[in-house]
């Protein structure tokens, strides 16, 4: 059974796992970086950042955290990834780099860059009722958006075009946007839920 204080790492290769740190030491987590493949045992669960996904799947492999990350997961470890880590935690990439891998832990096919360049970044409130009555407020920076999913794969909202932008599957959960970014805490909220009763 997991403590009351959950031991969280979040992947910090690249991106802005600052702001997840931050959100999740606030809901009351014991979080730690994680840069090294032999970090992986001691945590309770695990966040992937938005970032560079190219970038982060390169350094992953490098740093040789990539393959023990994916066992990890596939053996049921807890884990969340906002935009670049949705892309990291997706099964395939449409208009991804030449060369590019990810964990394959999710079932879905996620395209990078759905909405465009940085200069096309947006927010929008998304219904979910999953989460809660209110609407959740979505930063969305070089997004990427969920094309296909298996029928394992849970839908947790979408916009109102209907293009999918969060998900969960078992153990993970994905957003397509920012929630540490808005301080939106309800997706971190659901995380810690799932790390609580692994």
């Amino acid at each position: 059974m997991v403590s009351a204080r959950p031991r969280i790492g979040v992947l910090a290769l690249q991106g802005d796992f600052r702001e997840h740190i931050a959100s999740l030491t606030e809901l009351g987590a014991d979080v730690v970086p994680l840069r090294r493949p032999e970090e992986i045992a001691a945590l309770d669960g695990v966040v992937i950042p938005g970032g560079e996904s190219s970038v982060m799947d390169k350094l992953s492999r490098a740093f040789g955290v990539a393959g023990p990350l994916s066992a990890a997961i596939r053996g049921g470890l807890p884990t969340y990834g906002t935009c670049a880590g949705m892309i990291m935690l997706s099964s395939r990439i449409a208009a991804g780099i030449p060369g590019q891998q990810t964990l394959d832990v999710l079932d879905t096919t996620v395209r990078r860059n759905a909405f465009g360049s940085q200069n096309d970044s947006f927010e929008t409130d998304i219904p979910m009722p999953a989460l809660g009555d209110a609407p959740v407020h979505a930063v969305f920076i070089r997004a990427p958006v969920v094309e296909q999913h298996g029928d394992g794969v849970q839908v947790l909202g979408a916009l109102s075009d209907g293009q999918v932008v969060a998900v969960q599957q078992d153990n993970v959960i994905a957003s397509a946007f920012h929630p540490e970014v808005a301080g939106e805490d309800r997706f971190h909220r659901r995380f810690l839920d799932l790390v609580r009763s692994a």
